[in-house]
């Protein structure tokens, strides 16, 4: 059985992989833009900035409705919690781990030093 959940997280990390993408979600986080108006800052045609939509709405972290001809897309963040989730569970664990390093060190006198 697929872990739907995993998959829709390696979907949000997928999205969040490339720099043009992240660059749409900030620009998106400022207001919902049409796909041209996306695709100004970036030297690609709208085909290819589509695609980048299509990556981000896959992730659920873009929404796209249609205004007569123009594509309007809008952010959608809340999927970002899934990944600040899963970011804060192995932030808490490593962080655990180097408390009880750092503990063992201050324990053992010799625990650092390398033995001949």
């Amino acid at each position: 059985m697929v872990n739907i959940e995993a998959v829709e997280l390696d979907g949000i990390f997928y999205a969040l992989a490339d720099p043009t993408r992240r660059q749409i979600l900030k620009m998106l986080g400022e207001q919902t833009r049409s796909i041209t108006e996306l695709a100004e800052p970036f030297r690609m045609t709208l085909a290819a900035v589509s695609k980048h939509i299509k990556v981000l709405e896959r992730a659920k972290l873009v929404k796209r409705t249609k205004q007569g001809r123009v594509h309007q897309c809008e952010l959608d963040a809340a999927p970002l919690a899934k990944a600040e989730e899963c970011i804060r569970f192995y932030q808490d664990f490593w962080n655990e781990r180097l408390d009880a390093l750092a503990l063992y060190l201050e324990r053992e006198p010799n625990a650092g030093k390398k033995r001949k």
